[in-house]
């Protein structure tokens, strides 16, 4: 759930790589306002499934407390300290998106899985003979990391017939993955793609997004030949290298409201949807798909 928080913690009890006086200075500075923004967010109660006049009142919090955290976490001197390949600025965005959808989730059930998964991809058998097929096949679920998702625990028992043995297998369904990024780039794009592709033939109920800071995309990329559902860019803003992003005259966008009302909308009118697929419903209506 706390997935920045957790990055934080191993950080915080690391002995070599942030071991020394200046890292732990900045561990700490950082720590105290996480803690205030965690508790700001966990101090909020909503949005959930059923809509209220509330609702825009509480994104408009969460918003800005994300604003607040990420703009001081942000600041040059932690960004050169800690470099991208430790994941504790990127890991901001998922544990904001747990805060955001935690209420409605849980309005659904308490066993409802949120947050980032190793979630289900495919499912292969693999017996070592015709014998072992019989008796007790072996069957293998391929995993993929899913930097949030929105879905369902699965546990499924698999017996072949006249056997006394089964095989259990826990996984995790999405309902919604949501891939999260800094910026977005056409190397991202392709393979965010290609794993929504690879998730909708297994589970085509399932909803794709990709959610990022900043765009780094030309308008010669065809948006319309990529297998996702959507992508928000929360700054709405261009990427920028960071050399130029701290010189005096670079303005950097906050997270607009608006666009993490719109995600969030989406998630919602589509978790309270019926997703009735059946070729009989189409031939009711006229049309399939």
């Amino acid at each position: 759930m706390f997935v920045h928080g957790d990055n934080l913690k191993q950080k915080e009890n690391s002995k070599n790589k942030y071991g020394d006086k200046l890292s732990k200075e900045f561990l700490l500075q950082i720590r105290q306002r996480y803690d205030k923004w965690k508790n700001a967010n966990l101090n909020l109660f909503g949005p959930t499934r059923q809509i209220s006049n509330q609702d825009a009142d509480i994104i408009s919090h969460r918003v800005k407390a994300f604003n607040e955290y990420k703009d001081f976490l942000d600041q040059q001197h932690f960004a050169e300290h800690f470099d991208s390949r430790s994941n504790l600025h990127s890991s901001v965005l998922e544990e904001f998106l747990f805060y955001l959808f935690k209420d409605l989730v849980n309005d659904f059930s308490q066993n409802a899985l949120i947050g980032k998964s190793h979630a289900f991809k495919d499912i292969f058998f693999k017996s070592d003979s015709y014998m072992d097929m019989i008796n007790q096949p072996k069957i293998q679920v391929e995993l993929k990391d899913h930097d949030f998702v929105i879905g369902a625990k699965i546990e499924a028992n698999f017996k072949a017939k006249g056997a006394t043995n089964n095989n259990t297998l826990f996984f995790d369904i999405p309902a919604i993955a949501i891939e999260c990024k800094t910026y977005l780039d056409k190397t991202m794009l392709e393979g965010s793609s290609t794993a929504a592709e690879q998730l909708k033939i297994r589970n085509p109920n399932a909803l794709y997004f990709i959610v990022c800071e900043r765009l780094k995309l030309t308008e010669a990329i065809n948006l319309k030949k990529y297998k996702l559902d959507q992508i928000y860019i929360l700054r709405k803003q261009k990427n920028t290298d960071r050399e130029f992003r701290y010189m005096d005259n670079y303005v950097s966008n906050p997270i607009y409201e608006d666009v993490v009302w719109h995600l969030f909308h989406c998630v919602r009118e589509y978790l309270n949807t019926d997703w009735q697929g059946k070729i009989s419903d189409g031939l009711k209506r006229g049309y399939l798909i």
